[in-house]
């Protein structure tokens, strides 16, 4: 029987132009080139949103917890929690009674994080989930109480348009009124910048990247040759959208033993891997009311490259 990966490789790579989901980027390797990519000079996001949660968490902090009780602070692609403490110790100074439940993919990832939660905030309580968002979204509903739920790192652009109004419609479900979501979004600006920050200097989003065809060749017996293979990433003004892709250097066949299939590649071929769309704050508005929220309150960077919304349900 084919795992989740292996159906999904089958399935992308049949399709008339090739595409394999970013979400299958986080292995543990994958993981730790994305640290290193948060680190990079030219990716801004990290940076813009570290000041944003370092400037302004007491307010977001507010703005997140309920009126009374407990509540559950959920989140979605926690990481390695290096922004995210920053706003758990702001609701802990505030003497806020919540959970945090972090939610990633990554065991190694998680691992780590409730390690250093557990050093450097002991009194937290931590209830980790290692599950994809699909995962995540279902478990949510059956959390009683009040809950906040965080998707930071301007994750909402990995999304296309139909994919993305329909997750936030998926996030928006369980929640009542009363209820918060905190989400981060990288806002539109010099397209140079944009593309420098997904096409680093030092190669490390090439690596990022490519790593996805190493994680292939090891949990299905692929035999992808990395030596034929490039990293290319472009950015679309007019539609807001950051593109990354694996290119074939060379007309190749590439064998999937769990698929027990051999796809053919030509010259120059491409699989699609990511989106990264940036918005403006109309778009943002636009996009909420459409999916049934509104939005309770914008913090932004001093710069204006970034901005964490808080949302509510419309009443």
């Amino acid at each position: 029987m084919l795992n989740d990966l292996a159906r999904h490789v089958a399935d992308g790579l049949r399709k008339p132009i090739k595409a394999l989901s970013s979400m299958y980027f986080y292995d543990d390797a994958g993981s730790r080139l994305f640290q290193q990519i948060m680190g990079l000079p030219e990716y801004y996001p990290t940076r813009a949103e570290f000041a944003i949660l370092e400037r302004q968490g007491a307010a977001i902090a507010a703005e997140m917890r309920p009126a009374a009780g407990p509540f559950t602070l959920l989140e979605l692609g926690a990481g390695d929690g290096l922004k995210t403490k920053l706003l758990l110790r702001a609701l802990l100074q505030g003497s806020a009674d919540f959970a945090y439940a972090p939610v990633d993919i990554s065991a190694s990832a998680m691992t780590g994080l409730v390690a250093a939660l557990s050093r450097e905030l002991p009194a937290l309580r931590v209830e980790p989930v290692v599950a994809d968002y699909a995962t995540a979204l279902r478990a949510l509903k059956d959390r009683p109480g009040s809950k906040a739920v965080l998707f930071l790192g301007s994750n909402i652009g990995n999304f296309d348009p139909a994919a993305r109004l329909d997750f936030l419609r998926q996030l928006a479900a369980p929640l009542s009124a009363a209820d918060r979501l905190l989400i981060g979004f990288d806002l539109q600006k010099d397209p140079r910048r944009i593309r420098a920050a997904y096409d680093d200097a030092q190669g490390v989003t090439a690596a990022f990247n490519l790593n996805l065809l190493t994680r292939l060749n090891r949990e299905l017996g692929a035999n992808f040759d990395l030596a034929h293979w490039q990293h290319y990433t472009d950015y679309e003004p007019l539609t807001g959208a950051v593109r990354s892709f694996l290119v074939s250097a060379r007309a190749q066949q590439v064998h999937i033993g769990a698929l027990n299939q051999t796809f053919d590649f030509a010259a120059w071929e491409v699989i699609h891997t990511e989106n990264s769309f940036k918005f403006t704050l109309a778009q943002i508005s636009e996009l909420a009311a459409q999916a049934g929220l509104r939005v309770v309150r914008v913090f932004q960077d001093e710069a204006g490259d970034f901005a964490d919304v808080v949302l509510a349900c419309r009443d």
